[in-house]
């Protein structure tokens, strides 16, 4: 990668490091987000007019890479996209050989928690604190230019995070905040607060719709007269709303509104013989009987093509997943650095102790729900993308979207559908795909250059080396080197 002036006499070929001390020596334009000296510690490219040149672009809406393109920033928007041409005067050149530009991807299960370390979940001491400051800039590292929250344990934390990004006073992606988890009876993690029945369930989402929320996320214990009213003063307003249902079958949740339906197939309790309505049933059963199916079951197809009928997505978190099959998951030394110790230690035992298992469901389970996956899509189904950063702490903020994608094509999705899935699907969830989601001219700078070719060998999506928001180029490694060892903390 290459960074020079148009029509000056020289250029040059830069490191990172050369890079951020010729940007940040540039002009700022008054156009461009107003940051403050610590959000600017981690910007490489802040001027108004960056014409990215020779650079293969994927553009997400699933059509097949272009070579050998220009892509112009003008004032934190594309202004254009086209074959290589003379780059426009004045510009700030960066020589985009052997890279590729993707849109920003857009995180649709992206919690901005993790669960703390050294905790009892028998005793209901699951914690899952914010990490405030060490996710925004993985999330941003990681080439995720916009999140959903889809579920907070901190919800005026999360609030306030969007704001100072808003601001400039933070680096980190675009937020869509949700609500407070919408759960009944029976939680399991004392942040939440369990619902006293529908009126509480309007109310709560009155109250918080007013604070700012976007977007609510049933749980597990919510019964169906709580789910219907939730989903009642949610639709009154236009917001939607999703779940991770176990109380609650799929069907049921469809014919009550629902909008969206999260992690797929496996979390589906509506096949376990014997079923109590509003009741979550154990869920290692639930899952055995799962396990035991295929995707050509009947009943499955069934499913498929009501979820399809009536418009309800389905939120992808396949690296959750992941880690739960016994000796799969990759010991990645990005996810290992970014953990605080203790955070560190409890995972790699977790880890060892689940490979162990030699009656595990879930080899079954997790081809199963690729399989749905790519059913649904096939079926006309609107698929979304996230990493869910739960479990027992193997999915890491950035990182974890890079897997997701790659865990998509080995279901058997093209390495430019997920991408499509990653990016233009989420953005036209959210409603605001005529500003972002695919790399069109008119629309916000929020793209992602990597090195390598990700339509080859999708694996070149960790590869990241500059994210442009808003047309203001990130660093992924200063970001990264700020939030490493505080994971499991901040």
């Amino acid at each position: 990668m290459r960074l020079h002036r148009s029509h000056s006499r020289h250029s040059f070929a830069l490191r990172a490091s050369s890079l951020l001390a010729l940007c940040l020596a540039a002009p700022i334009h008054a156009q461009l987000p107003t940051l403050s000296t610590q959000a600017r510690s981690f910007v490489t490219v802040d001027q108004p007019l960056v014409a990215i040149t020779h650079v293969r672009v994927i553009d997400g809406n699933g059509g097949p890479a272009r070579e050998d393109q220009m892509v112009v920033l003008r004032d934190g928007r594309i202004a254009s996209v086209a074959a290589h041409a003379g780059a426009p005067t004045g510009a700030t050149v960066i020589d985009g050989s052997g890279h590729t530009l993707i849109p920003g991807l857009v995180g649709m299960h992206d919690h901005m928690f993790y669960p703390a370390p050294a905790v009892n979940p028998g005793a209901k001491e699951a914690l899952y604190p914010e990490q405030a400051s060490s996710f925004p800039k993985l999330y941003l590292a990681g080439g995720v230019t916009t999140i959903r929250t889809t579920g907070s344990t901190e919800p005026y934390t999360d609030l306030a995070v969007k704001q100072a990004i808003d601001a400039g006073r933070i680096a980190g992606p675009k937020m869509h905040t949700t609500g407070p988890y919408l759960e009944g009876v029976g939680s399991f993690a004392p942040q939440l607060h369990e619902l006293t029945g529908a009126a509480d369930a309007r109310d709560t989402v009155d109250y918080w719709i007013g604070e700012g929320a976007t977007s609510f996320k049933a749980y597990m214990h919510i019964t169906r007269a709580e789910l219907a009213a939730a989903i009642d003063a949610a639709h009154a307003k236009h917001i939607k709303v999703t779940g991770h249902l176990c109380s609650i079958g799929f069907r049921e949740a469809v014919d009550l509104g629902i909008d969206n339906l999260e992690h797929g197939l496996v979390v589906d309790t509506e096949f376990l013989p014997g079923k109590m309505p509003d009741v979550c049933p154990d869920t290692k059963l639930a899952g055995a009987q799962l396990a035991a199916m295929t995707i050509d079951d009947p009943r499955l197809q069934q499913l498929i093509a009501l979820l399809v009928a009536r418009h309800v997505a389905v939120t992808s978190t396949l690296p959750v997943f992941e880690t739960f099959v016994p000796g799969r998951a990759p010991i990645d030394p990005r996810v290992l650095d970014a953990m605080l110790p203790q955070a560190r230690a409890q995972y790699l035992e977790t880890r060892e102790a689940t490979a162990k298992k030699t009656d595990s469901p879930w080899p079954k389970l997790f081809k199963l729900e690729q399989d749905f996956e790519r059913a649904f899509v096939e079926k006309g189904g609107t698929l979304l993308a996230g990493l869910d950063p739960t479990g027992y702490g193997g999915v890491i903020a950035g990182y974890g979207d890079q897997r997701e994608v790659e865990l998509l094509v080995e279901a058997g999705f093209t390495p430019v559908q997920a991408i499509q899935i990653a990016t233009m699907n989420g953005a036209r969830f959210l409603g605001v795909d005529k500003e972002l989601g695919s790399i069109e001219a008119g629309k916000a700078a929020d793209i992602v250059l990597v090195r390598g070719n990700p339509a080859q060998d999708i694996h070149d999506i960790e590869q990241v080396e500059l994210v442009f928001k808003d047309g203001v180029g990130y660093d992924p490694a200063k970001l990264v080197q700020a939030a490493n060892g505080t994971v499991g903390l901040r």
